[in-house]
């Protein structure tokens, strides 16, 4: 081995510097699934693995030292051979490295749990679970066996994350599914499917298509195992900044072997919602999921196949209810009870279906004992209705379709002593909505909170109207060395990815006018309409921005064994995206004029451009002439991690590190510059009491009854596309979201048991928003008593934010930034017991202690509370719990029977809003962003401190036809004791200049997150 080093350090720098130069073609998101196998074996041995399963064989051999490596391997149950009497059976877990030594007959392997029975060539044998102990990352595997087990409410096979320490799987009250890491939100996380990043470019969510879904990224059925890394992932991950989970998928093999199942539950088997009891009516909902898979080998020993079909059908219930407001506005009452009859009627229960199928399909082909191909593809189509809940009537809902197609090629190829992975994707993914309604729609407001939105009816908003989609081919190749020596043992691996991306964004249409109308206590709801917020036709343009982004990145990476104890994590990556709508963008020269007129109101002479100055905005940084903006070069991540085995047998082990990860800018904000100007959005000002406007400004009109016949009448005031139009304008120096992550930990095995505790700290920064550039003459954000001259109404406007100061002849100025951080400190304790059949039975335990801050809303992008993001205050997060415990137990029983439990509780969650009660802050404004956290519910100890219970249990009974072939009969009761989680909050924030610190409780007849009681029923076939 080492007289061959030179041969291979000039390999290695030949192979890095090819790879540099590749880079510049440009990259996917290959971040493997595979597992790695070292360990200690005779020195000069040669190591076979073979999984006789499906024929793959690998081989190694062993240096001067007796270590070997073997990259590349699929996780699987293997026989390891490196001579005769040292035969071994073991299960490696995705995306792992495994420790085995075999330098004695039988030798039995490090940090394993007790053995699996696994059928190798149709012979049941005992096979140990090698779990990966030695590493920095924060994190577990789920596997198959807690997912077949564990209850679950929909087929979503991310919802077993949620017993990881520092995750969340949460289901809203529409049935939508998110899954977060840490306090950050879902669109910072990444999922990765046989190596192959699932990001969402355009939508929110992380995962493209998963932004207000009920659906699943991928069937469950074809899910082997995955692995949840919290935090200190190694460098070949990219694109994400909290979670990341790699999935493996299931695999053909020598056997024939498949499963059909069917789930079903409607309305007779669950209880009513808190708003059902209410209003004394339930929703009809239903709920259908059925598939099958199939796999088998199309040659033996060398080709397979696996394909996997899933359908869901729901009827989720839904309450329309109001949003928050300062109930003390309204008296300590109920707002609703002052809208009108005909938007009343509308609240209460309603349901919203939702259809989706699901298809993989996989051939897996061992060309040779050193080259293995695969080619894949997903689909997945589905129709849902949304816009209806919380602030939304069932009138503004929308039609919603989400079609997700994608293909993959691999070619993996073992040397002697490298690996080498080459993959080709492409991706097809489109999400649409449109409104139920052509007409115009009724929107109701608190003008006391700022114009808060309290109830939407009529129908969808314009910018309801949604087409976006992201498609494209990616390339990437990772080269592993397994065998290189210098003070110690290294797995150097590196690689480069591209992707070529057609990003595409229509953010609105030319329907359904808005119209605002105020609500208060001392009036009920005004009969006029104060605003009108309408999109107009241009003659020649669609709305529609498309681009196409090119994505780079390179990596390194070196997992160092120093020496028995310790071992070092070493890696760095670089990526680089370029997206010419953003870079190439071109200010029109309407918006410049405009930027240079009179401001109205302002002393002569002076323009909106110096307004802008005089409160601190330098408009220049905004304004792109196609050659002053540049994509961000700055994306260096080191990624530095360490495991110190303390007694060199992998069972106590110290574990830590630090290293940066960069996201990405979503282009369903950066497409706004272009969109909203290609079709203009108009705020039409009405000129009515309680709500005066400058009518010195075009888009200040008097109200005219005739205007509520919709969008024909507004645009025939021939008011012109730009009088009152929204301009959206980029900083021009725009940054990508990243996040430092450290930790440090220990885990220990003891017995079948793994144990770990870790205390990890997340700082993110750069997150991205949109605040608002209006301003007064003086440059203030927040109206003073001189400003009372610009309203008409004669009413004191002070504290009021610069709603009608836009840009002259224009409207509204929004500027997007960086700025949006969160500081989180975390404690993770876990300890699992894995399922063994000798034991017949596994249980687990999760618990997070988060101590978590932010100076935005993490799932709000829009800041217009503070005049820049910098102003706001940094509050409690409203992104997490601060205590969480998940806990889960399976067990055999007699009779062909088996039952789990899952038990899950987390304190409330705090509430933030801007809180208006009578006072000014010191920069003037009359509303403050505040956190509050509404009081709990008991659970045994602590009092009333838990803000989401649930206990859910299953119970299944197999029958045996004969040795391959069940027949099985499920039952599952979710939300056992039929806990209220709820999901709405109600908020006193004081009067008269007093703050009411404990103003925040849930509203107890609005919806909750997750279900009520219910019972599912599922029979299936395995064979």
């Amino acid at each position: 081995m080492k007289a061959s080093m030179q041969l291979k350090k000039k390999l290695l720098v030949s192979v890095i510097a090819t790879a540099v130069v590749s880079a510049s073609l440009s990259p996917v998101h290959a971040q493997s699934a595979n597992a790695t196998l070292r360990g200690k074996a005779a020195p000069g041995a040669n190591v076979t693995v073979f999984n006789p399963q499906t024929g793959l064989t690998r081989k190694a051999k062993a240096g001067d030292d007796g270590s070997y490596v073997i990259s590349g391997l699929p996780p699987a149950t293997y026989r390891i051979d490196a001579g005769p009497g040292t035969e071994q059976d073991v299960t490696l877990q995705v995306a792992s490295t495994a420790t085995v030594n075999i330098t004695a007959p039988a030798a039995a392997a490090t940090s394993a749990s007790a053995s699996d029975a696994t059928a190798l060539q149709g012979v049941s044998v005992a096979a140990t679970t090698i779990q990966e102990v030695k590493t920095p990352e924060v994190g577990q595997t789920i596997s198959l066996h807690q997912i077949a087990t564990i209850p679950q409410v929909s087929r979503n096979f991310l919802e077993f994350a949620d017993t990881v320490p520092g995750m969340v799987f949460s289901v809203d009250y529409k049935g939508n599914t998110s899954l977060r890491g840490g306090a950050m939100n879902d669109s910072s996380a990444n999922v990765y499917i046989d190596g192959v990043s699932q990001k969402s470019y355009v939508k929110q969510g992380g995962i493209s298509g998963q932004s207000g879904s009920q659906g699943n990224p991928f069937p469950q059925l074809a899910i082997g195992q995955y692995k949840v890394i919290t935090s200190n992932y190694k460098a070949e991950y990219d694109q994400v900044s909290s979670a990341a989970i790699t999935a493996e998928t299931k695999s053909g093999t020598n056997q024939f072997h498949g499963e059909v199942f069917g789930t079903y539950t409607n309305d007779a088997f669950r209880n009513r919602t808190p708003a059902e009891k209410y209003s004394g009516s339930k929703a009809d909902s239903e709920s259908k999921e059925y598939g099958f898979a199939l796999g088998g080998p199309i040659i033996k020993d060398k080709m397979h196949f696996f394909i996997a079909y899933e359908q869901k059908k729901f009827q989720t219930p839904v309450t329309v209810i109001p949003n928050s407001a300062n109930i003390s506005h309204f008296n300590g009452q109920d707002p609703s009870i002052f809208l009108p009859e005909s938007a009343r009627a509308q609240l209460g229960p309603s349901n919203v279906p939702f259809n989706e199928k699901l298809y993989f399909g996989k051939i897996d082909w061992e060309l040779t004992d050193r080259d293995r191909i695969e080619i894949s593809t997903q689909v997945r189509r589905e129709t849902q209705v949304g816009g209806i809940g919380t602030g939304l009537a069932a009138s503004t809902g929308l039609n919603n379709s989400n079609h997700d197609t994608r293909g993959t090629f691999k070619w993996q190829h073992s040397g002697e002593s490298w690996f080498n992975e080459l993959m080709f994707t492409y991706e097809n993914a489109f999400v649409k909505a449109s409104p139920f309604n052509d007409a115009p729609g009724y929107i109701y407001t608190s003008p006391l909170d700022q114009d808060n939105i309290l109830l939407n009816t009529g129908s969808a908003d314009p910018r309801a109207t949604q087409n976006k989609s992201q498609e494209g081919p990616s390339i990437s190749d990772t080269f592993t060395f397994n065998d290189l020596e210098w003070k110690g043992d290294h797995v150097v691996k590196f690689g480069y990815k591209f992707k070529s991306v057609e990003l595409r964004a229509q953010d609105a249409a030319a329907n359904n006018p808005q119209f605002y109308y105020d609500v208060r206590a001392d009036g009920g709801t005004s009969p006029v309409p104060w605003k009108a917020f309408y999109a107009q036709h241009i003659p020649g343009e669609d709305g529609i921005a498309q681009t196409t982004a090119r994505q780079y990145g390179i990596f390194a990476q070196d997992d160092w064994t120093v020496n028995d104890h310790l071992t070092l994590n070493l890696g760095v990556r670089w990526d680089y995206e370029v997206t010419p709508s953003y870079v190439n963008y071109v200010t029109p020269q309407r918006v410049l004029d405009a930027l240079d007129t009179q401001d109205p109101g302002a002393p002569t002479g002076q323009t909106f451009r110096q307004t802008l100055a005089n409160g601190g905005i330098n408009i220049n940084d905004y304004i792109s002439n196609g050659r002053n903006r540049h994509s961000f070069r700055g994306e260096w991540q080191p990624r530095l991690g360490f495991s110190y085995d303390l007694f060199a047998d992998e069972a106590h082990v110290i574990h830590g590190g630090a290293g940066r990860a960069y996201d990405r800018n979503l282009y369903d904000y950066l497409q706004l510059e272009q969109t909203k100007l290609n079709l203009p959005q108009t705020n039409l000002l009405f000129n009515v009491p309680d709500h005066g406007c400058d009518v010195r400004r075009t888009d200040c009109i008097a109200w005219n009854p005739a205007l509520l016949q919709g969008q024909a009448a507004l645009e025939a005031l021939n008011i012109g596309p730009n009088s009152g139009q929204e301009v959206d304008m980029m900083n021009n120096k725009l940054k990508a979201p990243y996040s430092d992550q450290f930790s440090l930990g220990m885990s220990n095995t003891i017995g079948e048991w793994i144990t770990d505790a870790t205390v990890s700290r997340v700082i993110s920064r750069d997150g991205f928003a949109f605040t608002l550039g209006n301003r007064y003459p003086a440059g203030n954000y927040f109206a003073t008593e001189s400003d009372n001259q610009y309203f008409t109404d004669g009413k004191d406007h002070r504290g009021d934010a610069a709603w009608t100061r836009g840009i002259p002849g224009l409207g509204g100025l929004i500027l997007g930034n960086n700025g949006i951080s969160t500081r989180t400190t975390q404690v993770l304790l876990s300890a699992q017991k894995p399922y063994t059949p000798e034991s017949g039975w596994s249980t687990s335990f999760a618990y997070t202690f988060s101590h978590a801050k932010q100076n935005r809303d993490i799932n709000e992008h829009y800041a217009f509370e503070e005049p820049t993001i910098q102003d706001f205050p940094v509050l409690t997060s409203n992104a997490v719990s601060k205590h969480r415990f998940v806990g889960t137990a399976a067990v055999d029983l007699p009779w062909g029977m088996n039952a789990s439990i899952k038990l899950t509780l987390a304190t409330p969650i705090p509430y933030t809003a801007n809180a208006c009660y009578g006072a000014f802050a010191e920069n003037g404004s009359s509303c403050t962003p505040s956190v509050g956290t509404p009081r709990g519910s008991k659970f045994l100890i602590g009092g009333d401190i838990w803000g989401y219970r649930d206990i859910d249990v299953q119970l299944t009974k197999d029958f045996v036809i004969d040795k391959d072939t069940k027949i099985y009969a499920r039952f599952d009761v979710l939300n056992l004791f039929n806990w209220k989680n709820y999901a709405d909050y109600t908020a006193n924030w004081g009067s008269n200049g007093v703050f009411n610190s404990n103003g925040v409780t849930y509203n107890r007849h609005g919806n909750i997150t997750f279900v009520p009681r219910t019972a599912r029923f599922t029979v299936g076939l395995k064979f």
